[in-house]
């Protein structure tokens, strides 16, 4: 008996070893792909201070697309970077293409700063990024409640912030704490 519980806890430990090796090392180590459907990672926003956000084209909360954008022209060169993750999780408002997607965020509210590909973000087939920002391990654990939910992220990685989706990018807090990790040189 005791042999079995050892053999059962090897194997346990093993299968552990194994998954913890799969899993990300770093935020910057995720993979994602480009609106244009190009595999990359975040490793180009290595040393800035990251907003990600869940974004949707047909949710009454889709005007925060210009305040985010206005975001990005105000602090982009203090080394902000806002990167929005399309999201069809609440309610079917993200239906979509990338390529339709990119013509309304350009259109609509000329947004310049980085999208990507169409992602979940809860469930089973929520997408490692989000795993690594609302998962277990995360200072800041628990599913994403709606679109346009924000992470903010320091320059070497580390979550700092979540914003709920009512929370606009404009609001005091938000602004407020991306002046603050932008002042973290050394963060």
């Amino acid at each position: 008996m005791k042999l079995l519980s050892i053999a059962s806890t090897l194997v346990i430990a093993a299968a552990a070893a194994v998954i913890a090796a799969d899993a990300p090392k770093s935020i910057y180590d995720v993979p994602v792909k480009d609106i244009e459907g190009a595999d990359t990672s975040l490793k180009a926003y290595q040393g800035k201070v990251m907003l990600i956000v869940n974004v949707a084209s047909k949710c009454g909360k889709t005007p925060q697309y210009a305040q985010l954008e206005q975001l990005n022209q105000e602090f982009q060169k203090d080394g902000l970077a806002v990167l929005g993750f399309p999201c069809n999780d609440f309610g079917g408002q993200e239906p979509g293409t990338n390529s339709e997607i990119k013509q309304f965020c350009s259109i609509k509210y000329h947004v310049t700063f980085p999208m990507f590909d169409k992602v979940k973000v809860k469930g089973a087939e929520k997408h490692p990024l989000y795993e690594v920002l609302t998962g277990p391990q995360s200072p800041f654990p628990g599913d994403v409640k709606w679109n346009f939910g924000k992470f903010l992220v320091s320059r070497d990685g580390k979550i700092l912030k979540r914003f709920e989706p009512g929370v606009k990018p404009d609001a005091p807090e938000v602004v407020s704490a991306i002046k603050e990790a932008l002042a973290a040189k050394g963060s």
